[in-house]
């Protein structure tokens, strides 16, 4: 059986910890073969992100058409989509060669609060990329510029995923990382219909950089080796776990997750 070919489209993390390298490290860590579409590249490491420079909209176009009429991705995953015309130029691609299986990672700002997405940028991403995802995964903060409102609980998180999912995404993950109200670390996770609530400990690390993208890769890694989307979803969080159990204290900030910890596992 031929190894399942995924794509993600996004930023380029000159540190190695997120973005485009984070998603490759993530997806052939969980069994695929990645390929990948530039959106922009950022001078950056584990402090903070200093700068940023967004491709043009034919050359991300063009990478689009070279990775899709060549390769069989059964799976994609989006980051770093700084701008609306970004969006747009990725949704139509999607539309253009139907991807089915869309993972919208909705990536607003760094740990060092560098802004990732414009702010005329939120609105195109509810128009236009939502309504294509199979998943959208947005980390507390993210959902709540979403909704408009602050998240601090498990059931604001459950609210905001409502919501969420209205804007048009068929399942909606909200990572509760930055839950401050709540002891564990608690992911929600909700199809329209029904909520699966995922617990993990938290870890004292600051070794974190890239959870995010990692996460989301993983899932769509997961749903390419053919997982239904909770089991995708509970797999990809207990990888993400074991990652930041494991973090790396590399650079002078926030130390990237070990995507191959089992490698260097006894």
């Amino acid at each position: 059986m031929p190894i399942p070919v995924t794509l993600t489209i996004a930023g380029s993390d000159s540190g190695g910890g997120a973005g485009i390298q984070a998603d490759i490290k993530a997806m052939q860590a969980n069994g695929t073969f990645a390929t990948s579409v530039i959106t922009a590249i950022t001078a950056q490491n584990t402090v903070a992100v200093t700068d940023a420079f967004e491709l043009p909209l034919s050359l991300i176009a063009s990478q689009l058409d070279a990775v899709l009429t060549d390769f069989p991705v059964v799976a994609a995953k989006t980051g770093m989509l700084s701008s609306a015309e970004i969006i747009r130029t990725v949704a139509s691609k999607v539309r253009e060669y139907s991807l089915a299986s869309l993972v919208v990672d909705p990536v607003m700002i760094s740990k060092s609060g560098y802004a990732l997405l414009r702010d005329d940028a939120v609105d195109a991403l509810i128009s236009d990329l939502l309504p294509l995802a199979s998943i959208c995964t947005p980390n507390a903060h993210e959902a709540a510029r979403l909704v408009g409102r602050e998240i601090r609980s498990e059931a604001q998180a459950r609210e905001a995923a409502r919501e969420i999912h209205a804007m048009g995404p068929d399942v909606v993950l909200v990572k509760g990382g930055h839950l401050d109200e709540e002891e564990e670390a608690v992911d929600v996770l909700f199809d329209g219909k029904d909520f699966v609530v995922f617990r993990s400990e938290r870890l004292d690390t600051k070794h974190t950089h890239g959870t995010g993208c990692t996460y989301a890769a993983t899932i769509a890694a997961r749903l390419a080796l053919g997982e239904e989307m909770t089991e995708a979803v509970q797999n990809a969080n207990a990888y993400v776990h074991q990652a930041i159990k494991h973090g790396l204290a590399i650079g002078k900030g926030h130390g990237p997750t070990d995507h191959f910890w089992f490698l260097r596992s006894s």
